[in-house]
């Protein structure tokens, strides 16, 4: 059952107590990670970025569901964001429904934004206008949730290196240069810089990436 937390705010002289929800770790289902590996794109691969979203899960009292990193690999045996995440619906701390399927997250009416896409602990995670802006998050997807195909490296060597390579990085508040779709892609906005913690951070990002409840 969700909890609740009763706060008293006087909204007028004579004052009225207003609910107000507190976070539900026990029902979210998707969140973006606090924080990065501190190793720029280098996650470990596949299965160290899938453990530092249950690391943050379980801290944040929600490891009881098998946790999976939103990201695409390349190459032989590539692997599409899209299906490692489970079918959904997939909700926030906070309770609120980001999209309910698969076609819904990669559609126009998923209701993934700034406000929506919080942390683990219910955080808003810095957009455009922000200081440092950190709204560049690691998928290496193409729009549809799909891998890259070629040669041009979008996922910093299947997210083992911190040095030559480049990721494809969405903007989590859907906000960019202008108001293009790429600009206001969550998942697919522009390659970025380099692969190192500094080349990620100059156009905008932390080393961040979604989590999804797989199950």
């Amino acid at each position: 059952m969700k909890r609740m937390m009763i706060a008293l705010l006087p909204l007028l002289a004579g004052g009225t107590a207003v609910a107000q929800t507190a976070p539900d770790p026990g029902g979210m289902t998707f969140f973006v990670t606090s924080t990065g590996t501190g190793r720029g794109a280098d996650l470990g691969g596949l299965a160290g970025a899938d453990a530092h979203c249950q690391a943050l899960a379980v801290a944040a009292g929600a490891g009881m569901r098998r946790w999976r990193a939103y990201l695409s690999t390349q190459g032989a045996g590539a692997v599409n964001a899209r299906d490692r995440i489970g079918s959904g619906p997939w909700q926030n701390t906070n309770g609120v429904v980001v999209a309910r399927s698969v076609a819904d997250l990669h559609g126009e009416t998923n209701n993934l934004t700034k406000q929506t896409a919080v942390t683990e602990r219910g955080a808003v995670v810095n957009g455009r206008g922000d200081t440092p802006n950190q709204h560049d998050i690691l998928t290496g997807s193409q729009l549809d949730g799909t891998a890259f195909a070629g040669a041009e490296d979008r996922t910093c060597r299947n997210w083992t290196s911190s040095a030559e390579g480049s990721a494809m990085v969405g903007h989590h508040d859907r906000m960019g240069l202008d108001a293009s779709a790429p600009a206001r892609s969550w998942n697919t906005s522009h390659p970025s810089r380099g692969c190192s913690q500094d080349a990620l951070r100059s156009s905008g990002g932390a080393g961040l990436f979604y989590c999804f409840a797989a199950n």
